[in-house]
């Protein structure tokens, strides 16, 4: 399984650089297509977008994004209680919970 990233030039452009080859570039005008064709790849483990992108999606498009199992798509830059969520989905565990919870 593969790591991907989609998402502007400048989004991106981290991810190359810490060695991520599957890249989809995107703009705001193809930004569905790519994420359709991103997730369609039988490969890709896990998809890194950013997470405002998401927000520009159809409402469908964005829970089949955010629902979907392989790859699971990790939205960065969202808030904390964001990522407590796709963990405790991904793995079935609350990582962040404690006693006081």
């Amino acid at each position: 399984m593969e790591i991907a990233v989609l998402g502007s030039e400048e989004f991106t452009l981290g991810f190359r650089l810490a060695g991520i080859r599957r890249v989809f570039v995107a703009t705001p005008e193809n930004y569905q297509e790519k994420m359709l064709e991103a997730i369609s790849q039988p490969t890709i483990g896990i998809l890194a977008v950013d997470a405002k992108d998401l927000d520009n999606l159809p409402a469908a498009t964005r829970h089949k994004v955010t629902e979907s199992i392989q790859p699971v798509v990790v939205a960065v830059g969202g808030s904390d209680e964001d990522l407590r969520e796709k963990v405790k989905r991904a793995i079935g565990v609350d990582l962040y919970k404690n006693e006081d919870d």
